[in-house]
This record gives structure tokens, sequence and C-alpha cells, in this order.
């Protein structure tokens, strides 16, 4: 069977939204603050409230938790007796599924990774199918058999500057020997904290389609990838939400504030479709779908924190998918940069380059008449930005 899985979200109306869209459940990022025991309480209760058929499962978060000493386990080991038997639980292969970010450092008093997590999930407990994003060599995986499989979290970006490829995928499943592999996939990422708090400012390059071209190798080898996690339905600060923007943000508005991303999710819904049956769904309707940053790269902004590393990774280009219902021919315009291309029917990807202050439009037309017009109110591209914005403006026809 075939997932789709997302990313921490408590609130009833998220949940239906994200079904909607053909997400299965979310993963509840779980660290070591006392607050997060009850807004993981919401989020049960806002999934049972949904109904039965939304899921979540937990992915401890070992760089926040502890995990030196067996008294660190008893927190992970509560949430998974807690919720064993909640009707909401994810099982996968029979067994409670759950995940981490990082913890390959964690023993808890044992004397090997391996022993550690055994003793952890592996001893006493109901059971735990185990899919931990360790960050070690997949080459050591055959030794970690407390591992039921593993998650690639950097599968979802470059992580260089080059387009996605599916490496790191073809990498860990063949060193999983048939145990389960969770591939990531993202559709942008840029994060802008000073030194004075996260002191976290770089980019990984999300050109070309990522969103797009990620899902597509996911759907291609579907039949090698048992879950596919999208990161992030709210991690504001890393700028890979496809959620609602809403809630507290980890002192990220000066980033997010005006850059829904929420078009992102009827792509969601047509790969997922893809991923989980093999098939993409009939498309019915034009839809534009498009997204780019709003600001040149290499501009200099009145901004303390300065440019974010690797920000010559990525082009002043507005990124385009069309999903067409026939052929056509659709122009892509922003001020002075215009492009013509006659397209198939189907899923297409198109690109225009900015070269100054303008607002972008995109037509289709059928035997020269125009069949759809999409210009979002506040897509403009300006050459001089008041902040070093790397985030992506994202939106979609009706």
């Amino acid at each position: 069977m075939n997932n789709v899985i997302l990313i921490l979200c408590i609130l009833p109306q998220d949940i239906a939204l994200a079904e909607k869209k053909g997400i299965d459940g979310f993963v509840l990022n779980v660290g070591s603050d006392s607050w997060q025991r009850a807004r993981v309480a919401d989020a049960y209760e806002a999934a049972q409230q949904n109904g039965q058929g939304f899921k979540l499962f937990m992915s401890f978060d070992m760089s926040s938790m502890p995990c030196s000493n067996p008294e660190d386990g008893k927190k992970l080991r509560e949430y998974i007796t807690t919720y064993q038997s909640h009707p909401n639980q994810l099982k996968y292969k029979n067994a409670i599924l759950a995940s981490t970010f990082a913890g390959q450092d964690c023993r808890f008093g044992a004397k090997s990774l391996n022993e550690g997590w055994r003793n952890t999930l592996k001893t006493g407990l109901p059971p735990v199918h185990f899919v931990p994003s360790f960050f070690v060599d997949p080459a050591t995986f055959g030794g970690l058999n407390v591992m039921d499989g593993s998650f690639s979290w950097n599968s979802g970006w470059p992580m260089g500057n080059y387009r996605i490829n599916n490496n790191s995928d073809v990498t860990y499943v063949n060193n999983l020997g048939g145990r389960t592999y969770m591939a990531a996939v993202s559709p942008w990422f840029f994060t802008h904290y000073g030194k004075d708090t996260y002191n976290k400012n770089f980019i990984y390059r999300g050109d070309d389609w990522l969103f797009s071209e990620r899902w597509e190798m996911l759907v291609k080898n579907r039949a090698s990838i048992g879950i596919a996690q999208v990161i992030s339905w709210n991690d504001f600060g890393e700028s890979h939400y496809i959620g609602p923007i809403e809630g507290a943000q980890p002192r990220s508005e000066a980033w997010t504030t005006g850059f829904d991303h929420q078009g992102w999710l009827d792509l969601v819904q047509y790969y997922s479709s893809g991923f989980k049956t093999g098939s993409y769904p009939v498309i019915t309707r034009d839809r534009v779908f498009m997204w780019s940053r709003l600001y040149p790269a290499g501009a200099d902004a009145p901004d303390g924190i300065g440019k974010p590393t690797n920000w010559s990774f990525t082009e002043d280009c507005l990124w385009v998918v069309v999903l067409l219902t026939s052929p056509a021919q659709v122009r892509l315009t922003c001020g002075v940069a215009v492009s013509t291309t006659m397209v198939p029917s189907g899923l297409s990807k198109l690109g225009l380059h900015f070269f100054a202050d303008c607002a972008a439009k995109v037509e289709i037309f059928r035997g020269g008449v125009l069949a759809l017009q999409f210009a979002p109110a506040k897509f403009a591209f300006h050459k001089n930005p008041p902040n070093y914005n790397f985030n992506a403006f994202v939106a979609a026809s009706p």
C-alpha cells in the first residue's frame, strides 16, 4: 500500500482540508517541550472528530529530545502506549508506525545504537514498525536490524546546485534489503534566522519545478516506495509549508506574511492519486499553477542577517505547471518577458525568466480564442527587495 503523509497539524479544519487533497495522515513531529504533549492529544482528538480514515503517527525529534540514559526512553514509550489503541493511530504492516528526525547518536544507556533503540521501542511494547531518519551512511543499514525501514529526509531537495534526482532513493532502497522505504517530497526550502535567534540562514535549490519533478520520480518508482512524506504542512520557519498560514510562528513572519502556499495543495491531489493508484487522474478542466521568488537572487537588501547561504543556486524564474484538457497555446508574460508555447493535453511544465519589475500572467488560447487568463493579485517581481526573502509566492487558478 502506498501512503502520502504530512507533518504536524492539530486543527480539525486542517485535517479535513488535507484529506480532501488526497493526504492520508499527518506525522506529529514531537520534541522535548512540555507543551507538546497537550498538542499531540489535540491532534488525535481533531483526527477522531473527522472520522477514522485520517491517520497519525509520531516522529520523535531527537535533535531536541534527550537520549543518553534509559529514563529518556520512557517519554518515547509513553507516547507509543498512550495512542496504541487510538482509532486514528497509523498501523503499518500490523504494527504502530514510528519515525524520527535524527537519533543516530542515541544510545539510551546501552552500548550501541541498535541496542539502545531496541530497548526503547522494541522491548515490552506492542509491535512497532520503526522507520527512522538516521543521518548515517546507508551502507550501514545492514547492521541496524532495529530499523524496519528508513526515512530519507534529505531526499526531498537537491543537496547541491543541481537538479533533483533519485540517487538517494536508489541508495536507500538497495541497502534496506526489502524493508520499508519512506521517501521525502518537498516544494521549497528557505530559512532566514540570524545569530541572535536560531542561526539558520540558507536555501536548498527549489528550481526546475522541484515539487512536480520530485513527485514524478516517486510515481515512476512507486513499487519500491512504501510511504511518501511531504515536508511539510506547517513548518513556516523553513518555508516548505503547503497548508494555511495560521497559529503561532517561530519568528518567521518576515518571509511568510503574504506568501501563501496552498496553491501547491491541488498539485498534491493530482500527484498523490498517481502515487497511490499508478494512474494520474483525468483532467476535467484547465488549471494553472505558478510560483517563484519575488526578488532577484543577486540583489542586495537592507537586511542585517545577510544573504542566505547558497543564494546563487537559484534563478530568477517563474515556474509554471499547466493541466490541460486538450492541446493549447500557453503564453507566459511578465513585463517585457514573454514566452509562447504550444502545449499538449495533460500536465506540462513551463518557465519564464524575469528581467525587470513586472506582474506575472498566464494565458491559454485555443484556435486564437482566450480560454483562460490567470494574473494573481500581488504576483509581482521587484528588483529592489526590502529584505532577503527567498520564499516562494505560490498561486493556482480556480
